[in-house]
């Protein structure tokens, strides 16, 4: 009976790898590399499924996993961390491993794929002030932060961005 539960899970992801490799091969070619190199062919989740992923991690937890997600929001001091949408109203934070790149200020509204640790991460408000600061907020919306939060958290060894067309360069 294991062996089957085994045989399964494994039939699952190839079935959800085939689905994503699938529409990412459609678009080969389209991605600039920021960071590692990734194979873009490759990719384990989709942003649903890796919202999933993530609700069943535990604080402590890590996933070494690849995901298709779009991006909400870049730091506009240096392009340090985003936020990628997971879907119903959750995203990820996403930042650079070693600050060893940085993801282009205007990468907002493009897709991304993240390749790197997934895990769960408290945020104390300090933290969430600085990020707020560098994402432009206001003093008012900063003075609000009174709690520290958990995220989805996300370190990423190398990320590949949709190219960006000629009117929203890479600055």
């Amino acid at each position: 009976m294991k062996r089957v539960a085994v045989a399964f899970i494994f039939l699952v992801l190839g079935m959800v790898s085939c689905k994503q490799n699938t529409e990412i091969a459609e678009s080969e070619g389209e991605y600039e590399i920021f960071g590692a190199e990734i194979e873009q062919d490759k990719v384990t989740f989709s942003q649903e499924e890796m919202l999933h992923q993530y609700q069943n991690l535990k604080e402590g937890d890590t996933l070494n996993v690849k995901f298709l997600a779009d991006i909400n929001e870049v730091c506009q001091k240096k392009g340090c961390w985003m936020n990628v949408d997971l879907g119903e109203g959750h995203k990820s934070f996403v930042r650079f491993t070693d600050y060893g790149f940085f993801a282009p200020k205007n990468a907002a509204g493009h897709k991304v794929i993240v390749d790197g640790k997934a895990f769960l991460s408290v945020v104390s408000v300090d933290e969430l002030k600085h990020y707020a600061k560098d994402a432009g907020k206001s003093e008012e919306e900063i003075a609000q932060i009174s709690e520290p939060k958990i995220s989805y958290a996300f370190m990423a060894d190398g990320i590949a961005i949709e190219k960006m067309t000629q009117t929203d360069e890479i600055e």
